[in-house]
This record gives C-alpha cells, sequence and structure tokens, in this order.
C-alpha cells in the first residue's frame, strides 16, 4: 500500500504541474479558472497520498512496529540514496500545502503567496532522484522506466515551453511597453501599450495575459490582467483595481516600460460563443473584459445586453454609452452595494422581488443566450445559481472569476 500510494502521488504530482503548464490546448478546453480549481483537489489529494506513502513504507520498514517509526524514518532518510533530497522536496510541498489552504490564503499578499507556491516545482525536482535511485517498481522493467522517463520529461517540457520560452519569446518579438497610464475611478487605473506585429499575438477580446512590468520592484511576480478594449493590432489595454502590491505599483509605472507576458488565456472569448444573442454580466473591475467582448463581439442592436454591478463610481460609462448609441448594445446598471449576502443585486431592487425575478425581468430570454459572467467567486456562485434556474444550459454559461 505504500508503494501503490506513492506511485499514484506521483502520477497526481506531474499532473498538478501539467495543470498550471498553460499547455494551450487545456486551455482552449476548460479555461485557466477552472484548471486552477481542478489543480488545487489534484494537489491536496497528491499530497495526503504522499503522507500516507511516507507512513506506510516507514511503518513496513519497521515491520509493523509503530514504536520504531520515528528511528526507522531517520534511518531511511540518512542511509538511503535521494532520500535528503526527497525529504527536502516534501518540505516544500508541506509549504506550498500550508499556504494553499484558504485560511492561510486570507492572511497572505497575492504576491507573497505567488512567491511560495514556485516553491512547488523545487520539491517535484528534488523528489525525482530519490524515486529513480530507490523505486523499484519504476525502474523495474523497461516498459516502466520508459514510462516514467517520459512522464518526467513531458512535464518539465511542458514547463520549460510554455511557462519559459514561449514568453520569453513573444516578449522579445512584440517589444510591449507602455504608453500612458490613466485612472478610471478611485483605485482603479487604464494601462495602455504598444509594441510590434500585435496583430499576430493571439490576444482576444475578453482574454486576460500575464504581466510582468520592469523596472519597478517585485517586477518578477506575475499578475493576470484582463484586457478591457478589443485588441486592434496597435494597442492593447488592461484596467486594474489596486488590490495588491502589484496591482497598485502600476498606477506609478512610467511611460516607456517594458512589458514580459505570458498568454493570451481565458475561454471568455468569441470562441466561446454559439448562439447569436448575447448576456454580459460583471461586478465591479470584472466589467474590463466585458466591456472588450462588448467592442468586439459581433451582434446587430438588440442582440446584446450588459448587467454591470458597481456599488460607487461606474466604469467605462462614457465608452459603454457610445457602444450603446453606435451599436445597440443593451446597458442594464445595477448600482448601490449589494441588498444582502444572499443577492447579487443592488439595493435599489424592491426587497418583493427576487435576484431571478428581476434578472427575467431586464432579460426575459436569457436562457436563448450566450453568457458571459466575470466577478468575485461568491458573486458569481449566485448568478450562476440564478442563470440555471432560469433555464441557462451549463454550456451556454462562460464564466470567469478574479481570486487566488
Amino acid at each position: 500500500m505504500g508503494r501503490l500510494t506513492g506511485l499514484v502521488a506521483s502520477v497526481l504530482l506531474l499532473a498538478q504541474v501539467l495543470l498550471m503548464a498553460r499547455i494551450p490546448a487545456l486551455e482552449a478546453a476548460y479555461g485557466q479558472d477552472r484548471l486552477a480549481r481542478i489543480h488545487r483537489w489534484v494537489g491536496f489529494t497528491s499530497f495526503n497520498l504522499m503522507v500516507v506513502h511516507v507512513v506506510l513504507v516507514t511503518w513496513g520498514y519497521a515491520a509493523g512496529s509503530l514504536l520504531r517509526i520515528p528511528a526507522m524514518l531517520w534511518e531511511l532518510t540518512v542511509n538511503y540514496p535521494g532520500m535528503l533530497l526527497a525529504v527536502a522536496g516534501s518540505l516544500s510541498l508541506v509549504m506550498v500545502v500550508v499556504t494553499s489552504v484558504r485560511a492561510a490564503r486570507r492572511r497572505l499578499r497575492y504576491e507573497s503567496w505567488h512567491l511560495l507556491h514556485l516553491y512547488a516545482y523545487l520539491g517535484v525536482g528534488l523528489a525525482l532522484p530519490h524515486q529513480l535511485w530507490t523505486g523499484q517498481d519504476l525502474v523495474s522493467s523497461t516498459a516502466r522506466t520508459v514510462f516514467w522517463w517520459t512522464a518526467w520529461g513531458v512535464t518539465a517540457a511542458a514547463v520549460l515551453v510554455w511557462r519559459v520560452g514561449l514568453p520569453l519569446t513573444r516578449t522579445l518579438r512584440h517589444d510591449l511597453r507602455v504608453t500612458s497610464v490613466v485612472p478610471e475611478a478611485p483605485g482603479v487605473v487604464s494601462v495602455y501599450l504598444t509594441g510590434r506585429r500585435l496583430e499576430s499575438l493571439g490576444a482576444e477580446a475578453g482574454q486576460f495575459l500575464v504581466w510582468r512590468f520592469l523596472g519597478r520592484r517585485g517586477w518578477t511576480r506575475a499578475n493576470p490582467y484582463s484586457l478591457s478594449a478589443a485588441p486592434d493590432g496597435r494597442s492593447l489595454r488592461i484596467t486594474v483595481q489596486s488590490v495588491g502590491d502589484g496591482s497598485a505599483a502600476l498606477g506609478v509605472v512610467r511611460p516607456g516600460t517594458r512589458a514580459v507576458v505570458e498568454g493570451s488565456y481565458g475561454r471568455l472569448s468569441a470562441r466561446s460563443r454559439s448562439r447569436r444573442k448575447v448576456a454580459l454580466i460583471g461586478a465591479g473591475v470584472g466589467l474590463a473584459p466585458l466591456r472588450s467582448l462588448a467592442e468586439g463581439l459581433a451582434y446587430h442592436p438588440g442582440e446584446a445586453v450588459l448587467l454591470h454591478r458597481h456599488s460607487t463610481h461606474p466604469l467605462f460609462a462614457r465608452e459603454l454609452g457610445q457602444l450603446s448609441a453606435e451599436r445597440g448594445l443593451g446597458l442594464v446598471p445595477l448600482p448601490g452595494p449589494r441588498r444582502g449576502p444572499s443577492s447579487w443585486l443592488g439595493a435599489g431592487i424592491h426587497p418583493q422581488v427576487s435576484d431571478l425575478q428581476a434578472l427575467q425581468h431586464w432579460v426575459p430570454d436569457i436562457a436563448e443566450r450566450d453568457v458571459f459572467v466575470c466577478g468575485p467567486q461568491a458573486w458569481a456562485d449566485l448568478v450562476r445559481a440564478d442563470l440555471r434556474r432560469a433555464g441557462l444550459p451549463p454550456e451556454h454559461l462562460h464564466l470567469e472569476t478574479f481570486g487566488w
């Protein structure tokens, strides 16, 4: 059982790395937020099996004696090849798992959590020698040896190609640089960028890229920001709310600053669309990708409607008004604080009117549209529940949440 749990933990360890390797086929099929959720559960399962593996194998070498387990664990660590590296790798994974628990994540800045999470790669790498040197089940036959070396090689290649090689290539090819930073609302700025041959970048309205802005403190830590304007082949625009060190620093980034990018990513794009009519539902800065979709999607007057939740200052009010006048985009502003923790609407709605009734009043044919939703996780979950009650098939809901 100890060997079996170790083998399964190893497979899942590689799987969770592949889930976050930015493989284009996986990104297009599932979207980054869904992949992140799967990655989280695969990671916890792999870690739990790893712990069981250590306990059971040590217990087995101790001939079933619980009292001998501590001494046997020390003997295995010190005397068996690769075990010291495996212990170091395990400690790295323990740190990653502990800081990934929701209670711990709420206490950490995104930048700190992101830096600690990178130790997962160290943990995976340090586990390899132990498996190949002492894992009899991994090298006892040619087929097994080929399988495990191929699995490790493919995983390493995926990370090097999609997480390192492609971003560097795109950064050098397109030479993205900041042209201006424009305040949109208190704590919210839009960053305008230009570069070379942006039409070949492959970015679509509604998608996001992972950004690093050089020449400032903390530039090595990446942040995902959505495009808030449809790409035109000449420039890009992202709109960012100040919620952490990385996003706050963008308010003072200087024109000419070079950007390193990964992406584009996300299924919140025209590729997910399969119906003529669409509805866009966003909250706060979650309006950014929806605003770019409202500009980039093809539709006739009356075929697209945008519902926007905002507590104080509505974003892109002038631009959305222009899209409404020129292209017939329907606008439903939802101002004010939320009317309760179980509601996704503002306090201005009559208390006897449910969220579902209000939604069906504004968009009677909501079940016959493709619906794009972007906003905080808890808020988006409430929207999704009402869309299901309204009869929207799950395959026509395209949802993206921001959080970590």
